[in-house]
């Protein structure tokens, strides 16, 4: 398939297809009904190793696990073409749009799952379709970082095996990264004050002219283009939790970029807060607020929420780099805790390290 020719991963679903249909998967090799590999507390399995050219096209799984929090004690890692420094490297339920290591159902463009209710712990079927190409080989690795054993991870690659790819084809990279808390200045106190406090206070202090202190959700080097993020939301104090401005700094702008916002729920495409409904590229995937009582009547807004973006269909390029950060809160005033992941293509099979993957105590959800 030569560069100018139809889509080598499906978008013209009548054109005839030159691949092979491939997969890797858990299947019992012996002929039996045990379609699952076991994982030993702290082991790392690698559950594919893909030799030439081609596109991931599909991923399905669902665990069984002991662990409450095994969504987030389980890493994901994918290897393009060789190399030693995974390009997708984040907690197992993140990455399929989930946070907070908690299981639910939903269902966007790139990303599904399903299940009975919204808690921790419990199976869930995951899906993922995001293209993946790659040239020379892939590789996937499940690490457990969990005390307990996976009994059971069962799983489908399905993938589309290739001659040669389109020069124009770049890698997928997906990033988990936490701050907890983000680091405002409020503080919890200030939250029940009265509005005129808060009028007073935001008018001293409110103003962000340099997007310094946003919560980055990218940070990245090359050529290619950011697909979307999902934010998890753990509302450590009452009220509502956004009204941050996104900001795409591309290729290094100064401030004010090119693409800046006007509030948390407007970049999700909501709008007067976040409401618990899912759409193909925006929406609410985890949906867990406590109950509002009569002296905290807006206790809605307090508990924990995943809320997700995808620009598939409007993605933002750049040539040299990308920094993609979000006010938390407004001018960065609140310090509530924050993770995400950022979904990108690059021109390369690695990624500027721009975070560490924390130790596994301090990536579950915060509990207080």
């Amino acid at each position: 398939m030569l560069k100018g020719e139809p889509s080598v991963i499906g978008t013209d679903l009548a054109q005839a297809k030159s691949f092979r249909a491939k997969r890797e998967s858990s299947w019992d090799r012996s002929g039996g009904n045990s379609d699952y590999l076991s994982l030993a507390a702290g082991e790392t399995r690698t559950i594919a190793d893909l030799r030439g050219s081609g596109v991931i096209s599909h991923i399905w799984s669902t665990i069984h696990c002991a662990d409450p929090h095994y969504l987030r004690k389980l890493l994901l890692r994918a290897y393009w073409d060789g190399a030693t420094e995974p390009a997708i490297e984040s907690p197992i339920g993140d990455f399929f749009n989930l946070g907070h290591g908690m299981r639910a159902t939903h269902a966007c463009a790139p990303f599904s799952s399903s299940t009975w209710t919204t808690q921790l712990g419990g199976g869930v079927a995951l899906n993922c379709w995001l293209p993946m190409p790659f040239r020379e080989g892939a590789r996937f690795e499940v690490v457990n970082e969990s005390e307990s054993e996976v009994g059971s991870f069962y799983y489908y690659i399905d993938y589309q095996e290739h001659d040669r790819l389109p020069e124009d084809l770049l890698y997928l990279h997906a990033q988990w990264r936490r701050e907890n808390p983000c680091d405002g200045w409020v503080g919890p106190e200030g939250v029940w004050r009265s509005a005129a406090w808060h009028r007073a206070m935001h008018s001293e202090r409110g103003k962000n002219l340099d997007g310094k202190g946003n919560y980055v959700v990218l940070d990245t080097e090359g050529r290619g283009h950011f697909v979307g993020c999902n934010l998890s939301i753990f509302n450590c104090f009452q009220s509502w939790w956004g009204e941050g401005d996104d900001m795409f700094f591309v290729d290094g702008q100064s401030f004010p970029p090119d693409l800046h916002g006007t509030g948390t729920e407007d970049y999700l495409c909501h709008a007067w807060g976040m409401q618990p409904n899912q759409a193909p590229y925006h929406g609410v995937s985890v949906w867990k607020p406590r109950r509002p009582t009569p002296e905290q009547p807006d206790d809605d807004w307090i508990g924990y929420f995943t809320v997700y973006r995808f620009h598939l269909v409007d993605p933002v390029p750049f040539t040299k780099s990308l920094v993609m950060s979000i006010e938390h809160g407004h001018a960065n005033d609140r310090s509530d805790d924050w993770s995400s992941v950022a979904y990108w293509y690059l021109d390369r099979p690695t990624h500027k390290r721009y975070c560490t993957m924390p130790a596994p105590l301090e990536r579950i959800a915060n509990m207080t």
